[in-house]
């Protein structure tokens, strides 16, 4: 781990838009949050987990290193697949853990590394600045590309950002106190996220068998932390296709485990996945995915499920049921 890298900020749901001169508010892009870092003539690219993923994306390494001034930085920003102006989570999976140079030619994703922060530049350590101000150093510091893009923030007006949010198909947008420092590791209120389409990440704790013509897993038992123990929040059988049915069996499987990891019992899991016990197989609690979905009920579950992807960017025990508060200013 290098010296140099620092755990990114992280951001607090809120259910407000609004409209504040103190705020800028910029897109929220749907992809994977990586640090980047420059020590000298090495450049990498770290996971909030602190996963090296530098060699899944050579082409940004190389942007990265071709980038003039400084050799010595830390960026914050969210690494996308793109289709045209549009992000593609979906395509992103095909990149993801990916290292053999024919498979990254061959899988033909378009990547962008979008930029929004700057914590430490030329050794200087700028997280005690204001956000405007680390946000004009970044726009400053480099010239930019199509591999390398600067993420552009508007003032004032989040109502309306959030507004075309909806209407240009984005996950949603970003609010963030424009007085606010960086504070890294800390999921602070100074930035806020408004979602357009819900969705969080959760835990696997299992998988049921397929039915019918599907092979692999029927469904995925997902589950969110509360406190120390892992709360059962539904499973999900849609999103798959066979490649993905096939991944995720390779590495549910040395995963495999006799014992329950839920808080609540085999018997209620099973009821309400609507699964035998020789259908169901536990996991110990290490894959985080993505999901969509509509909304929470009542119990606890959600509602219309999708899958949407991997994520290796966070750590099981950090996953936690997201609620949008009332927060702003």
């Amino acid at each position: 781990m290098p010296s140099e890298w620092i755990a990114p900020m992280l951001a607090t749901l809120s259910s407000r838009r609004f409209d504040d001169p103190a705020w800028v508010f910029e897109r929220k892009l749907d992809g994977e949050r990586l640090m980047a870092v420059r020590d000298g003539a090495d450049v990498r690219l770290w996971t909030r987990n602190r996963l090296d993923v530098s060699a899944s994306y050579p082409e940004v390494i190389r942007a990265l290193k071709a980038l003039r001034g400084p050799k010595s930085w830390v960026i914050d920003g969210e690494l996308c697949a793109m289709r045209g102006d549009q992000t593609s989570f979906e395509d992103l999976q095909k990149r993801m853990h990916v290292t053999d140079r024919r498979a990254i030619a061959n899988a033909g994703v378009t990547l962008a590394y979008w930029v929004f922060d700057l914590p430490r530049f030329d050794g200087h350590d700028l997280c005690p600045l204001p956000l405007t101000a680390r946000k004009d150093a970044l726009r400053d510091a480099f010239a930019y590309d199509d591999t390398i893009r600067l993420s552009t923030h508007e003032a004032e007006r989040g109502l309306a950002l959030f507004h075309h949010a909806q209407d240009a198909g984005w996950e949603g947008v970003m609010a963030k106190r424009a007085a606010s420092t960086y504070q890294p590791g800390r999921r602070s209120p100074d930035w806020l996220k408004f979602k357009v389409v819900r969705g969080q990440e959760l835990v696997v704790g299992g998988w049921t068998d397929p039915q019918g013509s599907r092979s692999g897993l029927g469904a995925l038992l997902l589950g969110y932390y509360d406190g120390d123990v892992l709360r059962y929040a539904g499973k999900v059988g849609t999103g798959f296709d066979a490649r993905t049915l096939a991944h995720l069996g390779s590495l549910l499987g040395p995963l495999a485990s006799d014992t329950n990891p839920f808080a609540e019992s085999a018997a209620e899991i099973r009821k309400a996945s609507r699964s035998s016990p020789s259908q169901t197989h536990w996991v110990e609690p290490s894959l985080v995915v993505e999901i969509g979905f509509s909304e929470w009920t009542g119990a606890g579950r959600l509602r219309h499920p999708r899958y949407q992807g991997l994520r290796d960017d966070k750590d099981p025990r950090e996953v936690v049921r997201e609620e949008p508060r009332p927060i702003g200013p």
